[in-house]
């Protein structure tokens, strides 16, 4: 990862862009503190993906702690789609 400042970043686009094509990351800062990071489009992609699997699996693991607080049983796969096929009655 590189790290320019805005007048920089400005000046040196272009190559800039080029070296986030080829998956380098490049920091932009005012003042010395970081207001920008430069990232390719499918990286960014990919890592918004793998924020929101690890929330799922944040998310399924309080719910498996909850049922089990409450002393239910799991749900099964074969009970959550019959809930589905309920709602499309």
């Amino acid at each position: 990862m590189i790290t320019v400042g805005t007048l920089e970043a400005k000046n040196r686009l272009s190559e800039l862009l080029d070296r986030v094509e080829k998956g380098e990351r490049v920091q932009i800062t005012r003042h010395g503190k970081v207001v920008a990071t430069l990232v390719g489009d499918e990286q960014a992609k990919q890592e918004r993906a793998s924020r929101a699997m690890e929330d799922i699996r944040a998310i399924r693991e309080k719910i498996r702690a909850d049922i089990s607080k409450r002393g239910d049983p799991p749900i099964t796969t074969d009970e959550i789609l019959d809930w589905i096929r309920e709602g499309r009655r």
